[in-house]
């Protein structure tokens, strides 16, 4: 009898979560919306963001961008390094594992 009451007790407690802790990223995202080849490059670094002239002038559309290759890059004068930084981000951003970050405004 007096385990009856202590289940029928703890079933009226409400769970917001089952797990009871608050979920990881309730934080807002702060990732950009628009993204195009300047945002891109900005997000990669490393010295890759030299290169937007370039890529703007000769690839022009950040779709394009997206399935450009090695030898193409190459023969825009792209050095190994940032090729293969701008190739392995293109790849992430494709699978949906990355995205460039918006900078945070200073005031």
């Amino acid at each position: 009898m007096a385990l009856m009451q202590v289940l029928n007790s703890t079933k009226a407690i409400p769970f917001s979560n089952p797990y009871g802790f608050s979920r990881f990223f309730s934080k807002s995202s702060s990732f950009i919306e628009k993204v195009g080849i300047p945002e891109f490059l900005n997000g990669v670094g490393n010295g890759v963001e030299t290169h937007v002239a370039k890529l703007e002038s000769e690839i022009g559309d950040f779709q394009k961008l997206l399935v450009t290759r090695t030898l193409k890059l190459k023969k825009l004068g792209i050095p190994c390094k940032h090729r293969k930084l701008i190739l392995k981000y293109t790849h992430k951003y494709r699978l949906g594992l990355w995205r460039p970050r918006a900078e945070p405004s200073k005031a």
